[in-house]
């Protein structure tokens, strides 16, 4: 699968770490930049560009990286077909959530139910919440989940 990254200042070293990741899972990752630390960068340049490529490449993914991950998960939903879920780091939840036929207590499901329910192209991390360990766990459930299809969930997506 063709992954692309793309990252501002706070996320800059996490990508990196995460290209390697994903290429040694086997997937094709493309760097999209930033390619230097540049304290003054404007995440929309690169997020936008990652944004209009998945949108171009139905089969792609995207991974975007800011301190919050929030405002390139705004920047990435503005682009038609692109369906941006945050990632903040595994979230405890008061009780087990039934998802499909199992039950899921590791707190990854703001990363599986995007990818289940809402076929999620791209996963936004938030840096500045997140360890390295916790950014691959994210990443691989993220590029391993694959959208259930389900007729209500495909229903809803067809009214974006």
């Amino acid at each position: 699968m063709k992954i692309y990254f793309a990252s501002d200042h706070a996320g800059f070293d996490l990508k990196n770490a995460l290209l390697e990741h994903v290429r040694a899972l086997g997937h094709e990752a493309e760097d999209l930049g930033a390619y230097s630390l540049a304290p003054d960068d404007d995440y929309p340049d690169v997020v936008g560009a990652l944004a209009r490529r998945v949108a171009a490449e139905p089969e792609a993914r995207g991974i975007a990286l800011g301190g919050s991950g929030q405002g390139e998960a705004m920047c990435a939903n503005r682009v038609p077909g692109v369906r941006a879920a945050v990632f903040y780091g595994p979230m405890r939840v008061t009780e087990a959530l039934d998802i499909e036929g199992g039950r899921s207590e590791d707190g990854y499901d703001a990363v599986r139910l995007p990818r289940r329910h809402n076929n999620a192209n791209v996963l936004c991390i938030g840096a500045r919440f997140v360890s390295g360990s916790e950014a691959d766990e994210a990443v691989r459930i993220f590029l391993n989940t694959p959208f259930s299809d389900s007729p209500r969930h495909a229903r809803r997506l067809a009214k974006f």
